[in-house]
């Protein structure tokens, strides 16, 4: 899909990826996941912007600042997945459809991991490929938009 405009949301500890549990991550860092993604991307005729932060608010704020602006989201929210209601909300407020990414396989990690506080407001979610689950999502997202 040509015009393709993309947000690609990290939070907590994704900064840390490649020394972070690397047995679990993986050793590739955010930067270099962020590359292939817009290595692909350009491929591909998208657009596409990054952000990562820390602090849930900054999460809301992104979300909701999509509104009518970008055309899908790829979330990964880290532990916030588990707990934010702010985020689903803002989620299910800026009608932009979401895809939830995380790199491990959530369902075969502990029991706290396996809930998704976010997972009823998003389009779709892709577990367990590692940072290959970015690239599936953009995927997802170009046939998203198509429909």
């Amino acid at each position: 899909m040509k015009n393709l405009s993309l947000l690609v949301l990290n939070g907590p500890n994704l900064n840390m990826l490649g020394s972070r549990e690397p047995g679990v991550y993986g050793r590739m860092t955010l930067s270099d996941i962020e590359k292939a993604v817009r290595h692909k991307a350009l491929k591909l005729g998208v657009k596409v912007e990054f952000f990562q932060t820390n602090h849930e608010g900054e999460l809301v704020e992104r979300v909701q600042k999509t509104r009518g602006r970008k055309q899908v989201i790829i979330l990964n929210a880290g532990a916030y997945t588990h707990t934010s209601i702010a985020i689903r909300d803002a989620i299910a407020a800026a009608e932009t459809p979401t895809i939830e990414v995380h790199l491990s396989n959530v369902h075969a990690r502990e029991p706290f991991r396996r809930h998704s506080m976010i997972a009823d407001v998003c389009a779709g979610q892709i577990t367990g490929f590692g940072a290959d689950s970015y690239l599936l999502a953009m995927e997802a997202a170009i046939r998203l938009a198509d429909r």
